[in-house]
C-alpha cells in the first residue's frame, strides 16, 4: 500500500467531506444498474456517503425488469415519444418489477457482514407514497393509459425521513388521490424530487459518459445554457440527450448542480464528489471555473500559489501586506473555491504602459490553456484602461511570451516609475507588446 498517496488523497478529500455533510443529494440510476453484478459496489459507496453525513434519496429505474416480465408473459411492449404505453397487463409487470427492485435494494442496504465495506453499517431505509401522479392521458391520439406524470412531491414527508437519518428510496411510480397507480419516468421523478427538496446535487448514473458525438471527447463541465445549445445542435445520442434534458430541467427548477456519471466506472460517485476535477460531467447555472477580480479573501490562496515560485527565485517575494495593497490589480481563476491561477496588471497611465506581473498557474492545471486566458484577459483590461503597451519581466519564461507576440527589449522600455525598482541582480529579461 502506498501510504503517502493514501494520506495525500485523504487530506485532499477532507474539504469535500466537510462540504457534503448535511447536504441533500438525489441519486438516480436505471434498471440496468440493478442487474449488474457490480451493483453492490454502488451500494457500498452510497452507504459511505450516508455515513459521511450526506442526506440521500435514491430513485431507481426498472425498464429492463419490466420488459423481461412482459416478454416472459408474451406481452408486447409499446412506446410512443419515448414513453411506455402502460395498459393493465403492463401495469401488473411494472408493480411486480418495482416491488422486487425495492426489496433487493433494501436487502443490500441492510448488509452488515464483518470484513466487508458494510461492516458496522446501520442504515434505515424509507419508501412510500411520496409522489402524487396524474395520467398523461391521450396525446396525439395515443392513450397512454396507466403511464403518468408527476403532479406533486410530498417534500415535507421526505424531509422528515431525512431529518431522522433515514435513506429514502423511490420507485418510478406515482399514486393518485383516487387510488390509482401510474408508471412514471425515473428521470422525471428524480428531477421533480430534487427540485422539490431544493437538493444540493442531482447525480445521474448513465450507461455511458457524456461525450460529444462528433469528437468522442468527454465533456467535463458545461453551463445550463451551453447544454441547451448542444441539445438543439443534436450533439448527443438519444440516451445522453434524455439525461441532459433532465439535468437542464433540474437546474431550471432550482437544483444547484447536476452530475452525469458513467455508471461503469467503479467508484464514480466517490471520484466525482471527493476530487476537485471529478470524473463526470458537471452542469450548473454558472460556470464551475470563473476568471474574476481577486478579493481579499483570495490572498491565502494566491500566497500558496506563488510561494513555491518565490522559493525557487522565479518570482520576487511578495508579503501579505503588499498583496493586500495591490489586490485590486489581481485577477484569479477560481475553480470551485480553489485559486488555480492568478495574474496582475499594474498600470502606469502617464506612460500608457501596463505591467503584466505574477502570472502563475497551479501545477495541476498547466497545459489547459489557463495561461493564455489570463494573458488575453490582462491585455483586454489594459486596453480598457487606455494603455497602449504591455511589459513583462521574467527570468525563466521569455520564450512563452515571445510565442505570444512579445518582443525582447531593455529596461529603458519600462515606465519611468517602474525603472526605479528594477533589480539588476535578478537580471530579468524585459519583454514588450503593443496592444
Amino acid at each position: 500500500m502506498d501510504t503517502t498517496s493514501y494520506v495525500r488523497w485523504l487530506r485532499s478529500s477532507s474539504p469535500y467531506i466537510h462540504a457534503h455533510r448535511g447536504r441533500t443529494f438525489v441519486v438516480t440510476f436505471g434498471g440496468e444498474t440493478l442487474l449488474d453484478p457490480t451493483f453492490p459496489h454502488l451500494i457500498h459507496d452510497l452507504a459511505l456517503l450516508h455515513g459521511l453525513g450526506a442526506r440521500l434519496v435514491l430513485v431507481y429505474g426498472i425498464r429492463p425488469q419490466i420488459e423481461n416480465r412482459l416478454s416472459a408473459r408474451g406481452i408486447a411492449w409499446r412506446y410512443a415519444d419515448g414513453l411506455r404505453i402502460t395498459d393493465a397487463a403492463a401495469l401488473a409487470c411494472v408493480k411486480e418489477a418495482a416491488g422486487t427492485a425495492r426489496v433487493e435494494i433494501e436487502a443490500l442496504l441492510s448488509m452488515g457482514l464483518a470484513d466487508s465495506p458494510m461492516a458496522g453499517v446501520r442504515l434505515r431505509v424509507s419508501s412510500g407514497n411520496f409522489v402524487t401522479a396524474k395520467p398523461l392521458g391521450v396525446r396525439d391520439g395515443v392513450d397512454f393509459e396507466f403511464t403518468g406524470e408527476v403532479r406533486r412531491v410530498d417534500k415535507e414527508a421526505i424531509h422528515r425521513q431525512l431529518d431522522q437519518g433515514n435513506l429514502v428510496t423511490l420507485a418510478p411510480l406515482g399514486y393518485s388521490p383516487t387510488g390509482e397507480i401510474f408508471n412514471l419516468s425515473a428521470e422525471e421523478v428524480a428531477t421533480s424530487v430534487a427540485s422539490a427538496l431544493n437538493a444540493d446535487k442531482l447525480l445521474i448514473l448513465m450507461e455511458t459518459a457524456c461525450r460529444d458525438s462528433a469528437t468522442e471527447q468527454a465533456i467535463p463541465q458545461m453551463t445550463c445554457q451551453e447544454a441547451r445549445d448542444l441539445l438543439v445542435a443534436k450533439t448527443f445520442d438519444p440516451e445522453t440527450s434524455r439525461h441532459l434534458e433532465a439535468a437542464v430541467a433540474a437546474i431550471n427548477r432550482g437544483v444547484a448542480r447536476v452530475h452525469l456519471l458513467d455508471r461503469h466506472t467503479d467508484g464514480a460517485l466517490l471520484l466525482e464528489l471527493f476530487t476537485r476535477d471529478g470524473i463526470g460531467t458537471l452542469i450548473s447555472a454558472e460556470p464551475f471555473e470563473n476568471l474574476r477580480p481577486a478579493r481579499l479573501e483570495d490572498i491565502p490562496g494566491i500566497l500558496e500559489l506563488i510561494e513555491p515560485f518565490e522559493r525557487q527565485g522565479i518570482l520576487v517575494k511578495r508579503s501579505r501586506e503588499k498583496l493586500e495593497m495591490e489586490i485590486g490589480d489581481f485577477w484569479v481563476i477560481d475553480r470551485d473555491g480553489l485559486v488555480v491561477g492568478c495574474a496582475a496588471l499594474h498600470a502606469f497611465p502617464t506612460d500608457r504602459i501596463g505591467e503584466l506581473a505574477c502570472l502563475v498557474l497551479h501545477p495541476d492545471y498547466r497545459g489547459q490553456d489557463h495561461g493564455r486566458r489570463l494573458l488575453e484577459h490582462i491585455e483586454y483590461q489594459a486596453r480598457r484602461k487606455g494603455l497602449t503597451q504591455l511589459v513583462a519581466l521574467t527570468t525563466r519564461t521569455a520564450h512563452w511570451f515571445l510565442e505570444r507576440g512579445f518582443q525582447l527589449t531593455d529596461f529603458k522600455a519600462l515606465p519611468t516609475q517602474r525603472r526605479k525598482y528594477y533589480n539588476n541582480t535578478r537580471n530579468s529579461k524585459v519583454l514588450i507588446k503593443a496592444l
